[in-house]
């Protein structure tokens, strides 16, 4: 109901990031944050069922362990399946593990996370995702676009994910910086241990940390660059590498 008096009141377009703050604490139920749009922030000290964050429109949903819980946040569920389904903006930091499904037909929200279950990041086109830990089987399936920063502490990531649409790469310089910046946020908002620790030792952290490139975004990068390289319409060159 706010989001929606939000997008009657202002638009598509929004408000400012976090001109509206609300904690929550205790156990949400199904959806919370959904739909949420630019300008609104949620923060949720507790737990999350299914499909929280889904359709997130430029809002910003944060989910962490109750400040006066004795348990390893990385080591337990938070929040249930279909995390952020269909998601086109925004930004979700949640210190914890989550269930099935996450990220699945993500399209441009950026999202920080500390463990999934199967098939993350199906079908996704945009955005990007963090995950600072072990993921389930079948990661990366149907994913056209967007990109994915997965810490692979046991090397079983590999293993993990689907290779038909994706290729597993090291970190570039820009990536690093990005992700830096990301896990900053993520500590400031969640208290995360995780990430604390990967930035205290950063230039270490980095050989643990697998890019997770769809194959048909880079081939649209890879054509754009050389276009514009060329001094050609790179609109015409992405096109064209697609039928090559």
């Amino acid at each position: 109901m706010l989001g929606s008096e939000v997008t009657r009141r202002y638009g598509a377009d929004g408000l400012p990031d976090s001109t509206i703050l609300a904690t929550f604490t205790g156990s949400a139920g199904q959806s919370f944050g959904a739909f949420l749009p630019r300008g609104i922030t949620l923060r949720l000290e507790g737990d999350a069922n299914d499909y929280a964050g889904k359709g997130l429109s430029g809002g910003r949903v944060v989910i962490r362990p109750s400040l006066e819980s004795t348990f390893v946040a990385e080591s337990n569920i938070i929040a249930g399946n279909v995390i952020l389904y269909g998601a086109t903006s925004g930004e979700m930091y949640i210190r914890g593990v989550v269930g099935e499904r996450f990220c699945v037909r993500n399209s441009g929200a950026t999202a920080v996370v500390e463990g999934v279950g199967d098939h993350a990041c199906e079908y996704m086109t945009g955005g990007r995702v963090v995950i600072l830990g072990s993921t389930g089987r079948n990661f990366g399936a149907g994913m056209s676009g967007g990109l994915a920063f997965v810490l692979d502490s046991d090397d079983m990531f590999a293993s993990r994910a689907n290779p038909e649409m994706i290729d597993l790469e090291s970190l570039d310089d820009e990536d690093s910086a990005w992700l830096r910046t990301t896990l900053e946020v993520h500590v400031a908002e969640t208290g995360s241990a995780v990430a604390a620790a990967l930035l205290s030792d950063w230039q270490r952290a980095l050989g643990s940390i697998i890019k997770v490139m769809p194959k048909e975004y880079k081939r649209v990068l890879l054509a754009e660059r050389d276009a514009l390289a060329a001094g050609t319409d790179p609109i015409e060159a992405v096109m064209a590498s697609s039928k090559a």
